[in-house]
């Protein structure tokens, strides 16, 4: 297939860890997506500063797929994916000098409203709503960190062709019996522009 220009391609993968945080073991699931204007060939490999304990499809000093416009990736057999997966354990320690105290019964429509602000399309933060919410909810309150460097810096991605824009939303949160003050993260507003990647993830902190 023909390789295409940095500028024609979106693509999807998904990335989910199990244990996050000094503090004990969690889950995530970062979601990449990729969205091409035409078929495409990527390769994606992780920097990652931890174990992996699972991958799929098979993670071979990375990942070759090809994208098509929907999002959809075959592996070079034309088995079909809708997002490359692994789990991992690491010793991260998470950001949360800043973030949001929201109320269990309150976390989907605060979620909808944030990942919108922080710049994902409604497909992107329904898939992340529905992953966490189960998890969320019924707490007292959740205490929520949009991380940057320690996510960015643990897990690091090598995409070829290199993308134009990249997004990379992971939440960091711990299930709370009270509320607790914290000071509000705000969010720089997101431009998809050329080849975007567009990653979500998460991970519990106890």
């Amino acid at each position: 297939m023909k390789r295409l220009s940095a500028g024609t391609l979106t693509a999807m993968l998904a990335l989910s860890l199990t244990a996050c945080g000094q503090q004990e073991q969690g889950d995530a699931k970062p979601v990449i997506y990729l969205y091409p204007e035409q078929e495409t060939t990527v390769s994606v490999s992780l920097d990652y500063a931890g174990t992996l304990t699972a991958t799929y499809p098979v993670y071979e000093n990375g990942w070759t797929v090809t994208a098509e416009p929907d999002g959809t990736l075959y592996d070079e057999n034309g088995n079909e994916y809708s997002y490359l997966f692994w789990e991992g354990e690491d010793k991260t320690d998470y950001d949360f000098s800043k973030g949001f105290c929201v109320a269990g019964a309150d976390t989907a429509d605060f979620l909808r409203e944030k990942l919108a602000e922080i710049g994902l399309t409604p497909r992107e933060y329904n898939e992340f709503i529905v992953y966490w919410l189960p998890k969320m909810q019924d707490n007292p309150y959740n205490l929520i960190s949009f991380q940057s460097e320690a996510y960015t810096d643990a897990a690091k991605l090598d995409i070829d062709p290199t993308p134009d824009s990249v997004l990379r939303v992971f939440m960091a949160w711990k299930p709370l019996g009270r509320l607790q003050t914290i000071e509000p993260q705000t969010f720089t507003p997101f431009a998809r522009d050329g080849f975007t990647v567009v990653e979500w993830g998460g991970c519990e902190v106890k």
